[in-house]
């Protein structure tokens, strides 16, 4: 996939280009149904299948106040994004100057002038430009003025319900990761660095963990988690703790796996933490003792968990 930083980086036209427009945080079963249409209908024209996202996400341009916590770090959109056969990904910086262009602008400007595009798809509530004035039927009546078509693609749901980034970080920060997963279409995934820690983990619980740091702005809810872990090609099972260590009396949030039958130094090395089930909420503990017995039945729940569930992993 060639990624593409910028609208000045876009040098030359593609061949019959079928484009989707969006944040696609998450990269969750709507945003799938939308890529696995260009990348059919690419197939189909013999053409390429690209799609527009911005960075920095526009809420924390326009909206910094909202907080919103982003579900996938740039460079795992485009990791996702090329997993699902997208061949061009236009990353546009998202700023105020951006936000600005009017819809009329964006389309002759962009969409015609410097893609060519031959086809647009995007879902049925997309709304672009100043004031966020372009809708999905001004993006018609202008396919027809300049010759490209229009394709609106109604929201997925699951049960009933409309899935939506919103709604998959609501439910992630309630812990609900199982839920997430249907939402996402695979299990909801952080990535880490192994650091050093406290070292309680071997000398005192006799339970190793790897401590990580993450680039991810959202983590679920503070527990213990059954999970996958990601290390180069392998992929490993355990049980993951995040939180504040309230047993200790830590005040900082921590992030630690313990992998089964693992002795390995992986000091420095990247992890990709899979969520598969939660256990139970954070607790206290009376001392390091009762702890490293829950720790045990912790371990035991979550090897239950992992033979009974076993989702794709992207």
């Amino acid at each position: 996939m060639k990624i593409l930083k910028g609208i000045e980086a876009i040098k030359k036209r593609y061949k019959n280009v079928i484009l989707t427009i969006g944040n696609f945080d998450g990269v969750h079963i709507g945003h799938q149904k939308i890529l696995n249409r260009i990348v059919s209908r690419a197939k189909e024209v013999n053409g390429t299948a690209a799609a527009i996202t911005f960075e920095p996400h526009p809420t924390k341009v326009l909206y910094p106040e909202r907080g919103v916590k982003i579900l996938t770090p740039i460079e795992e959109k485009a990791r996702l994004m090329r997993h699902f056969g997208v061949d061009v990904l236009f990353l546009i910086n998202f700023n105020k100057d951006f936000a600005s262009i009017p819809p009329d602008d964006f389309i002759k400007d962009v969409l015609v002038e410097k893609i060519g595009v031959m086809e647009v798809t995007v879902g049925h509530n997309y709304a672009f430009g100043k004031g966020k004035k372009g809708t999905t039927a001004l993006l018609r009546r202008r396919g027809r003025k300049y010759g490209f078509s229009v394709k609106v693609v109604r929201n997925a749901r699951i049960h009933g319900d409309v899935v939506s980034s919103s709604r998959i970080r609501s439910l992630l920060l309630r812990g609900r990761v199982c839920e997430a997963s249907m939402f996402l279409g695979r299990p909801y995934m952080i990535t880490g660095t192994v650091i050093k820690g406290a070292g309680r983990g071997s000398k005192l619980l006799k339970t190793p963990t790897a401590n990580i740091t993450t680039p991810n702005e959202l983590v679920p809810k503070e527990g213990v988690y059954a999970v996958k872990v990601g290390l180069g090609r392998r992929i490993l099972e355990g049980v993951a703790n995040i939180g504040k260590n309230p047993t200790f009396e830590g005040s900082e949030m921590s992030y630690e796996v313990h992998i089964f039958n693992f002795s390995e130094d992986i000091m420095g090395k990247t992890l990709r933490v899979f969520f598969i089930d939660r256990i139970r909420d954070e607790k206290t503990f009376p001392d390091a003792r009762a702890l490293h017995e829950q720790i045990n039945e912790d371990i035991k729940r979550a090897k239950e968990l992992l033979k009974k569930k076993h989702p794709k992993l992207i």
